[in-house]
């Protein structure tokens, strides 16, 4: 009976060394694929944001190239988004000067037309 039970449990443990190992390949082939989908980002990032900076040399895209990258649009984006407030603050003064302007032409008119 000790022997069926070892037997039992030896071949339960077998089992289970089995498991383990299919999982631990599933998962050796998700960090894989993973890697993989990681690199073909990085090279769409690159190639979207300077279309001459990846794929045509045919090395791969390092990380830093990625953050490098992004940082400069980051920047360019915030230089866009100040000059863009500056526009609309002239704009605002612009709008408010000629409405300034407007009112003391029709102010004007009204007392060249009473003067008639």
């Amino acid at each position: 009976q000790v022997e069926e039970e070892l037997k039992a449990a030896w071949s339960q443990q077998a089992g289970q060394l089995r498991e383990m190992g299919r999982r631990e390949r599933l998962l050796r082939s998700d960090v894989q694929r993973a890697g993989e989908q990681l690199e073909s980002f990085k090279t769409r990032v690159i190639q979207a944001c300077s279309p001459s900076a990846a794929g045509s040399t045919g090395q791969s895209v390092t990380e830093q190239q990625v953050i490098e990258k992004v940082r400069q649009i980051s920047d360019e984006n915030q230089q866009s988004r100040e000059r863009e407030k500056s526009l609309q603050k002239e704009l605002s003064s612009r709008l408010a000067k000629e409405k300034a302007m407007s009112a003391d032409i029709e102010v004007f008119m009204n007392s060249l037309q009473k003067l008639q």
